[in-house]
């Protein structure tokens, strides 16, 4: 009867510090209906970096449906978006040196993954936005990036 009281304080006490540990990653997916499997990701400011990992859950190709995602301060979508467009496939969509940009992975087609790190340390002033700049695609593709406690 002891062990058992023993096991259930021991298991009752490792909960809380369970619920307390970081996520510092999440799984992203985007498909060939233009849309992410996710609308907001949270990122705890306990993490130094976060990762995401996005997944292209479609068929078609990088340069016919592409994605990517990148991450900046919401209000500066559209011009990382109109500045991607001239820099092309060959450039992710991403406008070099642009520092706008917090972070960016590269473009993928379908059944491709792909991982970007974010350092969280760059994530003040917010708010911010996950997005892809594959053109066009950013009126449906993204979300909002909420740091977390």
């Amino acid at each position: 009867m002891n062990r058992l009281a023993l096991l259930a304080v021991l298991t009752l006490s490792a909960s809380p510090l369970a619920a307390r540990a970081a996520t510092c990653s999440v799984d992203l997916e985007g498909n060939d209906a233009m849309k992410y499997n996710l609308a907001n990701i949270d990122v705890s400011k306990s993490c130094k970096t976060f990762t995401i990992n996005l997944k292209h859950t479609g068929k078609l190709a990088r340069n016919v449906m592409g994605h990517n995602v990148v991450i900046a301060k919401t209000a500066d979508i559209a011009g990382i978006d109109t500045d991607g467009i001239k820099a092309g496939l060959a450039a992710d969509y991403i406008k070099a040196g642009d520092t706008r940009v917090i972070a960016h992975s590269k473009v993928v087609g379908g059944g491709e993954s792909t991982s970007v790190q974010i350092p969280v340390a760059k994530l003040a002033g917010g708010p911010f936005s996950f997005f892809c700049s594959f053109p066009g695609h950013s009126a449906l593709m993204k979300g909002t990036l909420t740091l977390k406690p």
